[in-house]
């Protein structure tokens, strides 16, 4: 989807063009840097601030421990403020300037899409933490959060499922870009495989920051008339504060139209009133609620960093969600990479990542795929609680490898499920 590019991104396009272009990995002689690059502002601040905070965690964690090297990791923080042509700007100036060794960062895949030409360029090194569409390998990526398979295909067979609530009809409602747009067609065409019909499949596009949705929410519980209803929602950002109090007001419970999630996790619900939401779903790699000793000491971790550093919210009330495991999971792998390769140069690094292991909060040794950059994970369905925590109703019985062509797109069956080496 094309996006107008603000005077501000023109002026720091112009003022960057003439930039040299140096190698990625060259570093200082005592530190290495590490680049982070989330929106702290605009409408995607709500889901990626805490992101920037559980990399900067992990930096202390590992340079309290002697740091990678022998050298201690240094953080280089930018705000691309939810303005997609400014990530790519942002990305060129932390591997030009500030010559980083790698980069954490991206939420929304239309931000991802806009840095990776500039990482493939200038052979940097972007680790992804969130779920999205698929349809996509490269060589200069990792990709820590969930592929389709991964999160939202067994979502849909969970609704369908007698457990689920059968759902026979569905509304497809996602933010407009890359991200929905894409993890629709596959869904459409994956329901469709089941026999599910054109008419029993509404889909629903909203801008960025969209905040009325009295209308859609009528239009959903008017379709839901028709028979079983299930609503898929692909939004993102700040816009779903409004869209879940809408679900209240309309009275649209769990029980008449349940809403699955691939987007909304325990700090997009912190806003929210989630009484009138019990019993509505998401899908994820991880919840915060799930029980075992490696989660309780990263929830701990957490809560103290938060404290420490009074962050905003979690200082009281701390939350751990899936994309904060992906990112802290994805850190690890690449200090584990970065020891191994006995060096920080990126393609030395991304061999060295083939086959990595880490004990994951999830309660899984969460691997990288020998091959495809997906870590292979497990699957998890949570109904919303009255207190905005998940209890998980279904998982898969292990870790699930990641497709990152859908079988359900054309012309995919002939795609290597390794990324070209250019």
């Amino acid at each position: 989807m094309q996006r107008r590019f603000t005077l501000k991104a023109l002026a720091a396009a112009s003022a960057l063009a003439g930039l040299a272009i140096l190698p990625a990995h060259a570093q200082s002689k005592d530190t290495i840097k590490v680049g982070v690059l989330h929106s702290l502002s605009g409408t995607m601040a709500i889901s990626e601030t805490v992101l920037k905070d559980t990399v900067l965690m992990a930096i202390d964690e590992i340079n309290a421990k002697g740091g990678v090297l022998g050298k201690k990791l240094e953080p280089v923080v930018v705000d691309p403020a939810s303005n997609w042509p400014l990530f790519a700007e942002k990305a060129k100036q932390l591997l030009t300037q500030d010559k980083v060794a790698v980069v954490f960062g991206c939420w929304t895949s239309v931000s991802r899409k806009s840095v990776l030409p500039v990482f493939e360029e200038l052979n940097g090194l972007l680790f992804y933490p969130v779920q999205y569409e698929g349809e996509e390998l490269s060589k200069n990526v990792f990709y820590t959060g969930a592929a389709p398979n991964q999160q939202a295909i067994p979502a849909v067979d969970y609704l369908m499922s007698k457990d689920g609530g059968a759902a026979k009809r569905w509304v497809l409602l996602g933010t407009d870009y890359v991200y929905p747009r894409t993890t629709n067609k596959i869904l459409r065409a994956y329901l469709k495989s089941k026999g599910v019909k054109d008419s029993d499949i509404d889909e629903k596009y909203t801008p960025f920051g969209h905040s009325d949705y009295q209308t859609i929410v009528a239009d959903i519980k008017k379709f839901s008339a028709g028979g079983k209803t299930a609503v898929v929602s692909t939004i993102n950002g700040d816009s779903n504060v409004p869209f879940y109090k809408e679900l209240g007001n309309a009275g649209l419970k769990a029980k008449d139209v349940p809403v699955v999630a691939f987007s909304v996790g325990e700090e997009e619900l912190r806003g929210v009133d989630t009484k009138p939401l019990v019993g509505h779903l998401a899908a994820w790699n991880y919840f915060m609620s799930i029980k075992n000793p490696v989660n309780d000491d990263f929830i701990k971790k957490w809560s103290a960093y938060a404290k420490a550093k009074n962050i905003a919210g979690h200082k009281d009330k701390p939350l751990t969600n899936d994309p904060m495991e992906a990112t802290y999971i994805g850190i690890n792998m690449w200090k584990q990479a970065v020891e191994k390769a006995k060096t920080t140069d990126v393609d030395k690094v991304i061999a060295a990542m083939a086959g990595q292991t880490f004990k994951a909060p999830s309660g899984i040794v969460s691997k990288m795929d020998e091959k495809n950059h997906h870590l292979h994970k497990s699957v998890f369905i949570g109904e919303v609680k009255a207190d905005g925590q998940f209890n998980v109703v279904w998982k898969t019985p292990g870790p699930v490898k990641a497709k990152p062509w859908s079988p359900y797109i054309e012309g995919n069956d002939k795609k290597k499920d390794e990324p070209e080496k250019k």
